[in-house]
This record gives structure tokens, C-alpha cells and sequence, in this order.
């Protein structure tokens, strides 16, 4: 073969691959896409069901049902159930550390706006940089301090903290975005050997047992076919949500999916006004383009 030969080749190649990585990068950007819509979906499926349900038994019934789903999913799939997985190593802590921040998530979603408990919740990557720090000894330069420090301002816009009118299910929503910073952070602890379903399964019992207990001292009320269909949805909707990230992940580079996250904002604007007529005002729009201006700079200092 010619030296112009094998050059060509290698030019082909090179084109091929490339159209390769860009399809899956559009893949991937849809699937992402298509995925928070889903996490917003089931917020709002929610949020309109506690409207008529208490807390505790409303997380509860969900988690019940999250829990039968994975089970299925799990023995559709042929994933062996392996109890002891369940209670050792770094799964129940990463459970725990869901359960604690998805009960603080919905209970301040169920007071708050869509739009400002998604925001708030957007703050996760700002959190897992910081904790980056304690946790995984890892070197922050000052452009990322400062990116955080920006991105906290943006949240504080977003909460606004004043005397009068103390809003705390603000501050709770902005604890769950601390627990889900953990959580992301344990998960790195977690054997590789251990199968995603069975930490997903983990977190589904976790969940639904620390809503048991909250439901306890909440009482029940009864529940009619519309409220279990509107947290079976969501239910389902939550499920394909997880699905839809972890392929999209699989599919694209993530410096180029990843950032496609924070379309589930503008969903969550859109659905805020459509269903309950909530418009953030200038505060909260100053400090949702902070959060995510942050966000997305982080992101791309990360993926050099």
C-alpha cells in the first residue's frame, strides 16, 4: 500500500469516527433532555398530589411503588438480588443519604415553587465541588472558588433570606441539595461489582421506610384512584428519568451531555406557570441565571 493510501485510510477513519462521536453526542443530548423533563414531570405529579395528601404517606406510597418497579425491572433483567449487598459497604449509606435528601427535596417542593426548588436543587455540582475538597483532597484553583462563591450568591437571589416572612422549607430544599452532593460523593465508594439496580433498590427501601416513620406521626388520609394514578405516573416517570441519564451518559462525551442538565430548569419554569401560574421575579431570575452560568463554567473547567 502507497504511502497516499494509507494516508487516505486514516483520513476516512478519522471522518467516521468523528461522525460516530457526534451522533452519539446528539444521542446523548436528547436522551439528557429527555430525561429531566421526566424528573420534572414527576415533581410536578407530586407537588399536585400533596395538594390532597399528607407528606409521609404520600413519599411512602410512591416509594412503594418505586420499590415494586425496581424489583420488576430487576427480575426482567436478570440482575441476581443480593440481600447482603444491601446492608454493606457503602450502599446503606448512599441509601441513607438519598432518603434523607428526597424527604427534604419533596417536603420543600410541596411549599415552594417548581421553578425556585429545581434551581435550588441545581446547585448540587457547585456542592460536590466544594465537599471535593474535604472529601476527595482534591485542589480547587481560585477561578473555581470564585465560580462557587458566585453560584451560592445565585441560590441566596433565588431563597432571598430576610427577617419578615422566613421561608425555611427554602433552607430545607437547600440541605436536600447538600444531601444529594453526599450522596453523589458515596456513590464513588461503592465496589463496581455491585449492580446499579441493587444501589437503586437500596435507595427505593431506604426512602420508603424513613417516610413510613414520617407518616406515622402525620396520619393517613384515604386515598381515590386519581391520587394513585398521579403517583404511579410519577412513579414511572421517575424511574425512566434515571434510565434516560445513565444512557445518555453511556452515549455521548460528558462534557458535551452533561450540561444539557439544566434544561430540566426551563421545564420546571414552564410547568410552574402553566400549572400553578408561578413567575419567579427579578431576584430569582438574577439568581437562576447565576446557578446556571456557574454550573455550566464548572462543568467545562472540569472537562479539560
Amino acid at each position: 500500500m502507497s504511502a497516499g493510501a494509507g494516508r487516505a485510510l486514516a483520513g476516512a477513519a478519522a471522518h467516521f469516527d468523528t461522525l460516530a462521536r457526534r451522533r452519539g453526542n446528539a444521542r446523548g443530548v436528547r436522551l439528557m433532555v429527555a430525561g429531566m423533563a421526566c424528573f420534572i414531570v414527576n415533581d410536578t405529579l407530586v407537588k399536585v398530589a400533596s395538594s390532597s395528601l399528607p407528606a409521609g404517606q404520600l413519599i411512602f406510597v410512591r416509594g412503594l411503588m418505586a420499590t415494586v418497579l425496581v424489583l420488576a425491572v430487576m427480575r426482567l433483567t436478570r440482575v441476581p438480588l443480593v440481600p447482603r449487598q444491601l446492608a454493606t459497604g457503602w450502599v446503606p449509606v448512599r441509601a441513607t443519604l438519598d432518603a434523607m435528601a428526597t424527604l427534604c427535596y419533596l417536603v420543600s417542593l410541596f411549599h415552594l415553587p417548581l421553578a425556585n426548588a429545581t434551581a435550588i436543587n441545581m446547585a448540587t455540582p457547585l456542592v460536590i465541588t466544594a465537599l471535593s475538597v474535604w472529601w476527595l483532597r482534591e485542589r480547587v484553583g481560585p477561578q473555581r472558588w470564585l465560580a462557587i462563591a458566585a453560584g451560592f450568591a445565585g441560590v441566596l437571589l433565588v431563597i432571598q433570606p430576610r427577617g419578615e416572612g422566613f421561608n425555611a422549607f427554602a433552607w430545607l430544599c437547600l440541605l436536600a441539595t447538600v444531601l444529594h452532593a453526599l450522596r453523589d460523593l458515596a456513590t464513588l465508594r461503592i465496589r463496581g461489582e455491585v449492580p446499579s439496580l441493587t444501589v437503586t433498590l437500596a435507595t427505593a427501601v431506604a426512602v420508603t421506610l424513613w417516610s413510613l416513620a414520617l407518616s406515622l406521626g402525620q396520619g393517613w388520609v384515604p386515598m381515590r384512584a386519581p391520587q394513585l394514578a398521579l403517583l404511579a405516573a410519577a412513579a414511572v416517570f421517575l424511574a425512566g428519568g434515571y434510565q434516560l441519564v445513565i444512557a445518555a451518559t453511556r452515549a455521548g462525551e460528558l462534557s458535551v451531555v452533561a450540561p444539557f442538565r439544566y434544561s430540566g430548569l426551563v421545564m420546571a419554569v414552564m410547568l410552574g406557570y402553566v400549572v400553578w401560574g408561578d413567575v419567579p421575579n427579578g431576584l430569582a431570575w438574577a439568581g437562576i441565571a447565576l446557578v446556571l452560568a456557574t454550573g455550566l463554567t464548572l462543568m467545562r473547567q472540569g472537562s479539560r
